[in-house]
């Protein structure tokens, strides 16, 4: 395909500029950067879920030909700022979680380095430790906010009494469990240290954020940190914010005598130091007049977190925006324990916080005797229930309508478990999406016309894979108009100017905004014909409209299911999901986008679940021989389609983000059509076929 854009770029199907690289294996990823003799690290883990470390014996390790060294608490450097405990690697014997660092190999070669771990002898001190959610908790407690800076608890009007005099009732627990983002590219480091300035080459989602938060860390000066991260493969935000393997990888690199340390952390060694989703418990009371309109509604959630650092998820945030109802209330309790640290998940809040409530409304439209889109039609709400803000754009219920023309929605029966097709039970199902949009203020981009008469278009955000390399030389092509060939755009390097996460659904909205600034104050400093070595800086654009506004992307799911009536076994013949997300900048990898969050909901409803041993603190599945995810197999057919949406609300683009609202309410659609299917009411992630056996 051609490089060469028509004058608007914006819209344009075109093939992604890093697919070449990346299906040849020639786009470089964090760990496979050259670098000159390098080290390489491995971790020995603690066996313990809390307690301290008493003893390490180093002396087999050490024996070993091609161990240079094995840090420990006791000869590790020393941080400048230990405060975050997570970060605090190698600092005192404390431990605070199973599969925690409490020793580092570092050798000549990554087997010399694993062998030598395998030696390594540690005694400990251990405590008495709490691993189990548990909704009667006595250690329950309110966070002071939510992730997000969301409120932990809301109250309008009163919920308690109007749940009492509701002609319908609802009142049910759902659970979502732990689960462990797994892209395709482990978390991976390899750290510099020359004597004045540390390099790192990062798997992450934002390279200013790792060089933030390591200069804070380690006592240097920004200037003095570089993070490079050209290409990721994946993240689902377990790379938005650093671990303590960048930051064991860059205190290794303080003992090499400026030789690189290379520090791929492994599948299994993930689960314990790279972070997860927090699980859920939600007990819901949905009040609701004869005709289904609700007058009542209130959720309740339990999460857990670590003890030594806190991570609250805002798994309430979509329950108290989507649907009108005068009196509602919602709280969120953590309980401390002794595991790893949770943190964001693709979609936090959003994901979990979509389950139960969509489920829920199921139920109530089954107890109503009403469609279940009927049911969501007849709970519009004119305007942004908690704020009170109108909506800048809600189109839910013409996602509804075409998803249901396009999926022969007219073909569902009402009675649960009335359709059998060859000792298969056939059920159809639906919820709804929602994804509130965000745009990063902290961005600034730099465009500098070249003597080849390309412009340079830089600025330090990240493609994890979403297509922000494509989709960003669209936007700036478009702003300058010219064609894309006339672009070379510069990413993922901390030399670029500042640019915030790709996470929060924000990253082509926030950087691709700053682009579309820093052409318009380019073309106003050098003209539409520049001189080769023109410069020009711009910041993010100011967003004082849109606080005016309530904005937020929406969509609709549907599932058919197939049970086995024998077995249980549950198969989704296919998917259909209906999105309205503003304006599309790249229908190729906006398509993509979508389905990619559609099949982690799949893998949600049918297969992920982060088992927790409450024995010893550890997830017991923690690779993907035992942690299932979706493949091609599970589902036989998916799709996704979107209404031409542009909100001029939402910044000079008009774009809200696709990256999340995809997973939001699709693993309940496939619950609600297992019912349909079934007559079984599975309230409880994930759908095994055991569930179905009733």
């Amino acid at each position: 395909m051609s490089n060469l854009l028509p004058a608007s770029a914006i819209g344009t199907a075109f093939e992604r500029l890093d697919g070449e690289l990346k299906v040849t294996g020639t786009a470089p990823y964090a760990y496979e950067q050259p670098v000159d003799h390098p080290v390489y690290l491995y971790p020995v883990l603690s066996t313990i879920a809390r307690g301290a470390v008493e003893r390490v014996d180093t002396a087999d390790a050490e024996a070993i030909e091609g161990v240079l060294t094995v840090l420990t608490a006791e000869t590790a450097p020393r941080l400048a700022d230990a405060s975050d405990r997570e970060l605090a690697v190698l600092q005192d014997t404390t431990v605070g979680y199973r599969g925690q660092i409490v020793a580092a190999i570092l050798a000549e070669t990554p087997e010399i380095a694993r062998q030598a771990a395998d030696t390594v002898r540690v005694s400990y001190a251990e405590e008495p430790f709490a691993a189990q959610l548990r909704a009667d908790d006595p250690a329950l407690y309110a966070p002071e906010e939510l992730n997000a800076g969301t409120p932990t608890d809301s109250s309008q009007g009163n919920a308690d009494a109007a749940f009492d005099t509701a002609a319908l009732k609802i009142e049910q627990t759902y659970s979502t469990p732990a689960e462990h983002n797994n892209p395709l590219e482990p978390h991976a480091t390899v750290a510099q240290w020359d004597g004045s300035v540390l390099t790192l080459w990062d798997s992450t989602q934002g390279v200013h954020a790792v060089k933030g938060t390591l200069a804070q860390v380690l006592g240097l000066e920004q200037e003095q940190v570089r993070v490079i991260a050209p290409h990721v493969g994946g993240g689902f935000g377990s790379k938005g914010m650093p671990h303590v393997h960048v930051v064991m990888a860059a205190l290794a690199a303080q003992c090499t005598d400026g030789r690189p340390v290379k520090f791929p952390v492994s599948r299994q060694q993930m689960y314990s130091l790279t972070s997860h989703r927090t699980p859920t418990i939600q007990r819901i009371r949905l009040g609701a007049a004869d005709d289904g309109r609700l007058t009542s509604m209130s959720l309740d959630i339990v999460e857990h977190t670590s003890r030594i650092k806190e991570f609250a998820e805002q798994t309430p945030a979509p329950f108290r925006m989507m649907y009108a109802s005068p009196n509602r209330s919602t709280t969120t309790r953590l309980a401390p324990l002794d595991i790893p640290v949770p943190s964001w998940m693709r979609a936090p809040g959003e994901c979990p916080g979509m389950f139960g409530p969509e489920v829920a409304m199921d139920e109530l439209a089954a107890a109503a005797g009403l469609d279940p889109i009927e049911l969501r039609r007849r709970n519009e709400p004119a305007a942004d229930p908690e704020t009170g803000k109108p909506w800048s754009s809600r189109h839910l219920m013409e996602c509804f309508d075409l998803g249901a023309e396009r999926f022969g929605w007219d073909r569902r029966v009402t009675r649960p478990r009335s359709v059998q097709q060859d000792g298969w039970l056939v059920g159809l199902g639906t919820a709804s999406a929602v994804y509130p949009f965000m745009r990063q203020p902290a961005n600034t981009a730099r465009i500098s016309y070249e003597q080849d008469g390309i412009y340079s278009v830089q600025i330090g955000a990240a493609d994890i894979g979403t297509g922000a390399w494509t989709s960003l030389t669209q936007i700036a092509a478009d702003a300058l108009r010219v064609p894309a060939n006339r672009i070379r755009l510069g990413i993922g390097d901390t030399r670029f100017p500042a640019a915030s996460v790709a996470g929060g659904s924000s990253g082509t909205a926030s950087w691709g905004g700053t682009i579309i600034a820093a052409a318009k104050a380019f073309r106003a400093d050098h003209g539409e014909h520049p001189s080769p070595g023109a410069t020009t800086e711009a910041d993010a654009p100011e967003d004082a409209e849109a606080q005016n506004f309530a904005l937020y992307s929406f969509g609709a799911h549907f599932a058919e299911v197939h049970i086995s009536a024998d077995t249980g076994e549950i198969r989704v013949a296919r998917m259909l999901g209906v999105f309205s997300a503003g304006r599309i900048i790249n229908p190729r990898t906006a398509r993509s986008q979508f389905l990619g969050g559609m099949t982690m909901g799949l893998g949600m409803a049918l297969h992920e679940q982060s088992v927790l041993d409450p024995r010893f603190g550890i997830f017991v599945n923690h690779d993907l021989a035992e942690y299932h995810v979706p493949t091609s197999a599970d589902v036989l057919d998916m799709d996704a389609v979107w209404i031409e949406d542009r909100d001029e609300h939402a910044g000079p683009l008009g774009a809200r983000g696709i990256g999340e609202i995809g997973i939001v309410g699709s693993a309940a659609a496939i619950a609600n059509a297992a019912y349909n299917a079934s007559g079984i009411r599975v309230r409880d992630l994930p759908l095994t076929p055991d569930k179905f056996l009733a």
